[in-house]
């Protein structure tokens, strides 16, 4: 073990990001999301096809973005970490 490593880390980390690969944080989400609603556009031409795509990725990034961090801040309120062995 490093020195002070253990001083530095936590037991439950603070954000949702900290816990997800790099593919999963939020800049490759919203480029992801990006590409899929421009790619549909340059492919397709149908805007109604790119704004179903947008509806569905939109709620798609509602959902990782928003509501998933949110309830992880929640729950991690709502049930401390025991660091001292007490129960």
């Amino acid at each position: 073990m490093v020195p002070g490593e253990s001083a530095t880390q936590s037991p439950a980390p603070g954000s949702i990001w900290q816990l997800k690969p790099w593919w999963c944080q939020p800049w490759s989400i919203l480029l992801s999301g990006a590409a899929g609603i421009g790619g549909s556009w340059v492919v397709l031409q149908r805007w109604w096809i790119t704004a179903a795509v947008a509806v569905a990725v939109g709620l798609w990034w509602l959902m990782f973005l928003v509501l998933v961090p949110a309830a992880y801040r929640q729950q991690q309120a709502q049930s401390p970490v025991n660091t001292n062995g007490a129960t």
